[in-house]
Order: C-alpha cells, then sequence, then structure tokens
C-alpha cells in the first residue's frame, strides 16, 4: 500500500519530479479511473484551499487601465510620434492648399530689398559697422610703466582721464579703452575724472548708444524697417554690455579700496555644473586675469564679441575647436535661415496681406478667423528662429571663441508659469537682469514684487523701441503686451498648477504673438499703404 500510494503521489499532476509525498496522504493525490481521465479529489480539511489548486487557470488580477491617472503609467512615445505624424500631415495639406493658392512666392532677391531700399545708401550696415569701428589708442605717457586702463588711485580716488571702451558719437570712430596711464601721485594739469563725473559720461555715453541710432532710423527715410531693426539689436546688446563692463569694472575697484558696500559676492559654480561643463566642452581653461590687467582692447573685443551680455575678468573657456560641432552648426544656420525666408514669404505674409480687409471692415468672426490661421505659422516661425539663434548661431559664435559657457537657454517648453517661462527662454537676458538690475534694486532695499515689475517694464520698454522705432510709428502694442505679463503671471501662478499650467504658457505664446503682429501690420498698413495704387 505504500509503495503504491508513493508512485500515485509521483504521478499525480502538478507532482514533484523527485517524489514528494502528496499532501492527501500516502493513498495518493489523485486516483485513476480505469480508461478514463484522472480526477481531482476535493479539498480537504487539512489546509487544502481552491486558491492553491486553481492557481494555474487564473488570468486577471487587481490592476488599473492604463490611461488612468492611477496606474502610475508614463511611457506615450508612440503618442507623441503619433502627434508629431499628424501635425506634418495637417501642415503639408495647408501647404499644398498655398501652393495651389498662390503659387510659389520665395524670393530670395526680395530678402536683400527688405535691409537695402537704395543700393547705394547703406545706413542701417554703417550703423553697424561704426560701432566696431576702433580709433588707434593713444600712447602712454609714461612708456617705462604702461599701465592699463581705468586704474584706481587710491591716494588721490580718482580715475585716468581718457575715457574709453566707448563708443562715442557713432561716426566710425571708438575712443579707446582708458588707455592713459595714472601715476600714485599725478602732477598737476593732467585732469583725472572722478567717480561722480566718469560715472555721469558713462550714463551719457549709453543713452547715446540708443538715442543716436534711432535718431538716423526716424530721420533718414531710406533706411528700411528691417534693417533699422537689426541696427537697433546690435546698439541694443552694446548697451548691455558696456553697461555690465562698467558695473564688474566698478565692483573690482570698490573691492581693492576697501568699500564692497555695493558689490556683490563672487558666485561659484557647484562641482556638479562644472563636471557637466567639462563632458561637454573639454576641460574649461580659466586665465589668470585680474584687475586692472581686464582692461585692455583684447579683453573688451573677446567680451563684445562673446555670446553673452555679463562682462567678467575670466570667461570659462574650452581648450579646442569641435569641427564638426561647428561644421553641424553652420549647416543648421544655412538651411533654418532658408526655411525662415521661405515660410515668411509664402505662407506668413499671404495671411497677413487677406487679414486687412476684416480689420478695415471689423469684421470680428473673420478678425478671429485670421487671427487663428496665423497663430499656426508664426508660432512655428517663432520656435525655428529660436532654435536657429538661440543653438545654432549662439554655439557658432562660442565655439569660434572656445567660450564655455554654452547655458543659452533652459527647459522652457516645461514651464508651468509664466515667470519660469520668461527666466528660462533666454539665458543671456536673464542673468544680466538679475545681477545688473534685479538684484542691485533688492540691495537698495526695493521689495521683490517691485523688482520684478521694474524688470517686465524695462523688458517692455526695449521691445517697444525694438519695433516702433523701425516701423516710425508709436502705438505702445509690444509694451503693454509685455506689461500684461505681470497680471498674467499672477494669474497662472494663482490659479492653474502643473500641466494646466504648462497649457496656459503655451496659449500665451501661440495667441499673443499674433496679436500683436496683426496689430502692428494694420497700423503699418493704414499708415503707410491705403490710398496707394
Amino acid at each position: 500500500m505504500g509503495e503504491r500510494g508513493g508512485s500515485a503521489g509521483a504521478a499525480a499532476p502538478g507532482g514533484d519530479s523527485g517524489g514528494a509525498p502528496s499532501p492527501a496522504g500516502g493513498n495518493g493525490g489523485t486516483r485513476r479511473r480505469r480508461g478514463g481521465t484522472p480526477k481531482p479529489e476535493p479539498p480537504s480539511a487539512h489546509g487544502d484551499s481552491a486558491d492553491d489548486l486553481a492557481g494555474d487557470f487564473r488570468c486577471h488580477k487587481v490592476q488599473e487601465s492604463l490611461l488612468s491617472s492611477a496606474s502610475g503609467y508614463s511611457n506615450y512615445r508612440g503618442v507623441l510620434n503619433w502627434c508629431v505624424v499628424m501635425l506634418v500631415l495637417s501642415n503639408a495639406r495647408l501647404f499644398l492648399e498655398n501652393l495651389i493658392k498662390y503659387g510659389i512666392l520665395v524670393d530670395p532677391i526680395q530678402v536683400v530689398s527688405l535691409f537695402l531700399k537704395d543700393p547705394y545708401s547703406w545706413p542701417a550696415p554703417c550703423l553697424v559697422i561704426g560701432t566696431c569701428t576702433p580709433k588707434p589708442p593713444k600712447k602712454p605717457q609714461n612708456p617705462k610703466k604702461p599701465q592699463p586702463e581705468m586704474i584706481k588711485n587710491h591716494k588721490h580716488k580718482k580715475y585716468s582721464s581718457d575715457i574709453s571702451g566707448v563708443f562715442w558719437g557713432y561716426l566710425g570712430w571708438l575712443l579707446g579703452v582708458f588707455r592713459a596711464p595714472c601715476e600714485p601721485s599725478p602732477p598737476p594739469g593732467q585732469g583725472c575724472l572722478s567717480e561722480r563725473a566718469g560715472s555721469a559720461l558713462h550714463a551719457l555715453n549709453l543713452l547715446s548708444i540708443l538715442c543716436f541710432p534711432a535718431a538716423v532710423v526716424l530721420l533718414l527715410p531710406s533706411v528700411t524697417p528691417v534693417g533699422a531693426a537689426f541696427a537697433l539689436a546690435i546698439h541694443t546688446v552694446l548697451f548691455l554690455k558696456l553697461f555690465s563692463f562698467h558695473d564688474v569694472n566698478k565692483w573690482c575697484r570698490q573691492r581693492r579700496g576697501g568699500t564692497p558696500k555695493t558689490a556683490p559676492k563672487t558666485a561659484q559654480n557647484p562641482p556638479e555644473e562644472e563636471a557637466a561643463g567639462s563632458r561637454a566642452n573639454g576641460d574649461v581653461a580659466r586665465g589668470e586675469v585680474t584687475y586692472p590687467e581686464n582692461l585692455s582692447y583684447r579683453n573688451l573685443y573677446y567680451f563684445l564679441l562673446a555670446p553673452t551680455l555679463c562682462y567678467e575678468l575670466n570667461f570659462p573657456r574650452s581648450p579646442r575647436l569641435r569641427k564638426r560641432f561647428l561644421l553641424r552648426r553652420l549647416c543648421e544656420m544655412l538651411f533654418f535661415t532658408q526655411l525662415l525666408v521661405g515660410l515668411i514669404q509664402q505662407w506668413m505674409v499671404p495671411t497677413i496681406q487677406n487679414s486687412m480687409k476684416p480689420f478695415r471692415d471689423m469684421d470680428y468672426s473673420r478678425i478671429i478667423e485670421r487671427l487663428l490661421k496665423l497663430a499656426v505659422p508664426n508660432h512655428l516661425i517663432w520656435l525655428i528662429f529660436f532654435y536657429w539663434f538661440f543653438h545654432s548661431c549662439l554655439n557658432v559664435v562660442a565655439e569660434l571663441l572656445q567660450f564655455g559657457d554654452r547655458e543659452f537657454y533652459r527647459d522652457w517648453w516645461n514651464s508651468e508659469s509664466i515667470t519660469y517661462f520668461w527666466q528660462n527662454w533666454n539665458i543671456p537676458v536673464h542673468k544680466w537682469c538679475l545681477r545688473h538690475f534685479y538684484k542691485p534694486m533688492l540691495r537698495r532695499g526695493v521689495s521683490k514684487w517691485a523688482a520684478q515689475v521694474a524688470v517686465f517694464l524695462a523688458s517692455a520698454f526695449f521691445h517697444e523701441y525694438l519695433v516702433s522705432v523701425p516701423l516710425r510709428m508709436f502705438r505702445l502694442w509690444a509694451f503693454m503686451g509685455m506689461a500684461a505679463q505681470i497680471p498674467l503671471a499672477w494669474l497662472v501662478s494663482r490659479f492653474l498648477r502643473g500641466h494646466y499650467g504648462n497649457a496656459a504658457v503655451w496659449m500665451s505664446l501661440i495667441l499673443g504673438q499674433p496679436i500683436a503682429v496683426l496689430m502692428y501690420v494694420h497700423d503699418y498698413y493704414v499708415l503707410n499703404c491705403e490710398g496707394q495704387p
């Protein structure tokens, strides 16, 4: 009986190959009927359960659907690819519709006319060239001990008299970089400037940087709007760079003079950021230049050409020139330049032209329809411009100059608030505002809210400056659009969070820009084109 039970236990379904005894005891786990299939015994009262015996037959368990938030599923790569395919197909249909309706409108020759109205008159290029044409520096009065510019005379607390690094008059002359030396005890009559006089002349020079090109644009009818916008953008960048150049050297003088009340603390990057930069650009080689040895033509012009608005004595440098990286960025610049020109001429210009009649008739339904139709090409062009400028162009300049800091933007596309977007989409401008505008106001006792509002209003001024002056009309649409970001930022941060906040940011970008574009184009059309044959 025992041997028979052991063999029966080994032959039971699901039994162990090693002949383990069945839980049913010595008689075997199953009994075979003669000529039939094995019939499982009902569970006994000695610990057998239905779960144990039916476990091999289960195919269900407690779980959530993948699209439910409780499932924790997050891999939607296929959905993203589907969105891209749908976007390509829908825009391909619009592109074919545009070709059928208007034909081929792309004309590269017409792009040149946007910058030059008269082939024999180049006022806009002259404004750009005039900002960086150097004047030969004056010979130091003591050639045995030539000292850099702006050397502080701690005993007499005065500057050297030859103002430098400034672009005075904008007639193509650069007045040098504070090359005249100051001796420890300058003889009478050499005329060193005081701190207050130097700051006043510096403020006057910065004012001339903004006012002189604006006056040229407004007084010379041969300056085209596109050429004027380009020239004014160059002068605005120059204004911000020289402002930073003056501030940093002033902080260095204060630190050397033992009065660091307004000088900010020196910021150092964390080790993980240094390691990330090393992996991306090679080992960063830092110079050993100190104040006032940094005040030279070489140092100044490197800063003026570098893709940054914030000056420092020793910029992080990459040790080598990556030729393949540079070639890729150059190819991107060429390709996206042609793509931008084609999209503007073929897609955006006809849409804007067809929007004038609804504006004249005040047909609000048609105005909204044209606004939504313009939003797609306008936003696509803006995205391409962002990549072309902030990634391709700035990386080309940085690679040629071996400039190590390549953080020109952060993940603004994940912005869940308006404030986060403006802090991360244009890092050079954000760093300048934070370093030279926001934090100095906080050190003077201004509240954070007032300082943030002041930063937005300053940005609104420059937006209006770069739009209204080239168009020769002042409507304040750009200023009001930037000023409207202040209450919009408060509303989004207060009532919308997470994905809803991100959607609100995208909606403001997609719809806000075409509204401003249509307003300016309509006003420009009314002032310059209406009534002409």
